[in-house]
């Protein structure tokens, strides 16, 4: 959706695509999740594959189409029209009992089909079409045909019925887009002047959006990397075309930043007549922080804000965009604002949220709304073919991120609870599921091992599972959901789904050591390079930036980037006065030696605090070697204030332990090296003046990571490297970086580990680093 230049009248035509413009028009009554979950992208797409091989001779597929209607231009592709019989289908997949689909559902798919149907009709001066929709079940392969006959001038009033009552919204959608457009022209820098690197930094993104190809950015801590990103994409919108920026993040910490960031360049912007910069900014947040119910299902006999969701929806989509694009500094469509909004209109945060993506300018969100296997932004970039720019913030966690979206794990426990109290009509499905089980590791003497394949008898029996738990749920919705069994359920899902794209990038697992009828099953992925290469393709325009991206080669074949890809190492603002880096050799933290480190560890960090008293952070590898180093603090040193980060803090306990920190106070806090505290927090000033970092921050040696070095070893002729070294420094340089933000800052690092000392260690630390 947006402006597409100008038509042959020479007025811009505003695109929408057909399935925006229904689901704008023609959705309505309850928000209703229960016919779902829906079919994976892979089953999707075989699905409509094994429709249309059904089809005879001369039977056309994605066709595309497009109409106009005054400034609207109406663009999709149809799924299928055979010619013999002139019938258009749309062609939709399910799972479950199709009898359960709400009809709010089908009201959408008959409104596209007669869309498609209108524009082919025009497109080859047809008088009438016949319309089909076609559900086809995935588990059973069986068709169920819906149909219509409809004369064209039936199908040119609805088209035109659904153009008009999206008329209105997209011509001030298009004014936005022009205003938008025409102050981003004119933007300014928000601040006096470029900090040291910054506009190294901004240049080069900048010249990656008007060449649209991908940038890894490699920019030290304190150069105002946040604002130094956005504010030359958001510069290049105008003239690439730029529909919406989307700017991703690993924690909500980043996202705060982004928020701030873009308030301080809206209220930095040039006036206009209509006031500071129309920029549409929207917070995307995770499901269960934004629910309001959760002890409610997403239905409206369930929950009062799906309870004519679509109804109110447009009221509410309204004041959220009014709003946004307002001048204030809270007039970011942040989780607190969206949640007034959607209150006042009865309608839930959550899937308001998901509504007003498509009519916001920059969206902030987690990695996985881009990267992950249903990932909402991407898909709604492709089908609305928006043209986007990407900032990936902290980029250093997309390798680990991107891992764990394209890896599946199930418990052969959770199993064993589900059999005990399921439902009789499932337990011949989990009696088969759990030998094949027991099947699949009855000859495995080890306690773990590694897999080349996994068994196809397994996985039948995982998809006939799975076929039962669905028709069981399709014919009990109404009941509520037993917890333990939709976690299963969606567990074998995710299992089934990531099974289907099982090759050398990933490994299959069995882990005995829980013991018998405690088997884990892993489809561990370790190389995400495949699945987020088309991502970077689908995009104009990407920066990945982090302070700690070396080496470069290693995020490059992790990730999947793109073959023109630029890569840029800004210089750090600091100079190596400010930072004493100190080695600590006589120390080794190996884990044959872990307890003879641990009283000169704690003599090190006392005697460095008695000569400058003040805020100190000491990082260790594990929280068994943190607990070690405590106990023994406390007993030889109880006059020197600690903290201590405990396993599984939340929010409220990790931001207390921040707010520890302040300028007068003096204290040594011990943290997890890789954990909250080691990257991401911003502590300037006196509120820490040194750091402790105990280990390389290497990897666990154990038969997992062991697996994975033979096949890093195998596909790029680096195991150790890029398995432990790459990303244990990583984490070291990520944690020392905490110590030095501004310019003005001096502190102390001290390096505890004889290995530090070693020439192919020290060619990863930072360049402007001076160890003594």
């Amino acid at each position: 959706m947006g402006a597409d230049g100008a038509g042959l009248s020479g007025a811009v035509k505003y695109t929408v695509a057909v399935r925006a413009l229904c689901e704008f028009t023609a959705k309505q009554g309850d928000l209703d999740l229960r016919f779902t979950p829906s079919p994976s992208a892979q089953e999707g797409m075989a699905g409509h594959i094994a429709v249309t091989a059904r089809r005879g001779t001369g039977y056309r597929t994605e066709i595309s189409l497009a109409g106009d209607y005054e400034h609207l231009r109406v663009r999709g592709r149809a799924d299928g029209y055979d010619p013999a019989e002139n019938r258009l289908e749309e062609i939709k997949t399910f799972r479950g009992d199709l009898e359960a689909m709400p009809a709010n559902h089908r009201h959408l798919h008959w409104a596209q089909a007669k869309i498609y149907a209108h524009l082919l009709c025009c497109e080859l001066g047809l008088p009438e079409m016949h319309l089909a929709l076609v559900y086809y079940d995935i588990a059973g392969g069986k068709e169920t045909l819906l149909k219509q006959h409809m004369q064209a001038g039936e199908l040119k009033l609805f088209f035109e019925e659904q153009c008009r009552r999206f008329l209105d919204w997209s011509e001030r959608e298009l004014a936005h887009r022009a205003a938008r457009d025409d102050c981003l022209q004119s933007l300014r820098f928000p601040h006096a002047g470029f900090r040291p690197g910054q506009r190294q930094l901004a240049a080069a993104v900048y010249k990656t959006a008007v060449q649209g190809r991908c940038l890894l950015a490699q920019a030290p801590t304190g150069i105002g990397k946040t604002v130094g990103t956005l504010f030359p994409l958001l510069k290049a919108s105008p003239d690439q075309a730029i529909d919406k920026i989307f700017y991703l993040s690993a924690k909500g910490s980043g996202r705060k930043l982004a928020l701030d960031a873009l308030a301080l360049i809206k209220d930095n912007a040039p006036q206009t007549p209509a006031g500071t910069l129309p920029l549409r900014v929207l917070e995307l947040v995770a499901r269960d922080k934004a629910c309001e119910h959760p002890d409610k299902a997403c239905h409206g006999a369930s929950c009062p804000l799906a309870r004519g969701f679509y109804d109110r929806l447009p009221q509410a989509r309204a004041a959220a965009v009014a709003m946004a694009a307002a001048g204030s500094k809270a007039s970011a469509l942040d989780k607190s604002t969206l949640r007034e909004i959607a209150l006042a209109h009865n309608v839930c945060p959550y899937y308001l949220s998901q509504d007003l993506v498509r009519w916001s300018d920059v969206v902030i969100g987690d990695y996985n709304y881009y990267f992950d296997p249903g990932a909402m932004l991407h898909s709604l970039a492709a089908a609305n073919q928006w043209r986007v720019g990407v900032l990936v913030d902290e980029a250093h966690n997309m390798v680990e991120r991107a891992r764990k979206m394209y890896s599946a794990e199930l418990d052969q426990r959770d199993l064993k609870a589900l059999r005990n109290g399921a439902p009789a009509v499932l337990k011949n499905a989990l009696d088969r599921l759990n030998r094949q089980w027991n099947a699949l590791h009855k000859e495995q003497q080890d306690g773990y091992r590694a897999y080349d394949a996994i068994a196809p008898s397994f996985l039948g029996a995982l998809q006939y599972a799975i076929a039962d738990i669905t028709d069981y749920l399709a014919e009990h919705a109404a009941d509520g959901i037993e917890p333990g069994l939709q976690r299963f359920y969606f567990d074998a899902l995710h299992f089934s789904h990531i099974a289907e794209l099982f090759d050398r990038h990933s490994l299959f697992d069995i882990d005995k050591a829980g013991g018998r009828n405690a088997v884990r099953l892993c489809l561990r992925n370790i190389v995400p390079a495949p699945f987020l290469a088309p991502r970077f393709a689908g995009a104009h325009a990407v920066t990945l930036f982090s302070a700690t991206l070396s080496p470069w080669h290693f995020h490059n074949d992790m990730l999947g980037l793109p073959g023109d890809t630029a890569w840029i190492d800004v210089p750090s603002p600091f100079d190596a006065a400010q930072l004493s880096v100190r080695l600590a050799g006589h120390i080794s933290t190996r884990y044959r030696h872990r307890e003879d480190s641990l009283e000169p560890i704690v003599d090190l960090i006392a005697a460095q605090y008695r000569r400058q008293p003040g805020n100190y952070l000491a990082f260790f590898s594990s929280y068994d070697y943190l607990q070690n180093i405590t106990a023994l603090f406390r007993v030889r040193h109880p006059g020197i204030p600690m903290l201590e980060q405990a396993r599984r803090m939340d929010e409220a306990e990790r931001e207390r332990f921040l707010q520890s920190f302040t300028e007068a106070s003096c204290s040594v806090g011990f943290a997890v090296l890789g954990g909250s505290f080691a990257e991401g927090i911003d502590l300037p000033g006196q509120r820490l003046i040194g750091a402790f970092i105990a280990t390389l921050g290497l990897p666990q040696i154990n038969p997992v990571n062991e697996q994975i070095m033979r096949r890093m070893q195998a596909l790029f002729g680096a195991g150790y490297d890029y398995t432990y070294l790459y990303p244990g420094v990583q984490k070291v340089v990520q944690a020392a970086g905490r110590v030095i933000r501004t310019q003005q800052d001096r502190g102390v690092v001290y390096l505890i580990d004889d290995r530090f000392g070693q020439a192919g260690i020290r060619r990863l630390l930072p360049q402007w680093w001076r160890v003594e």
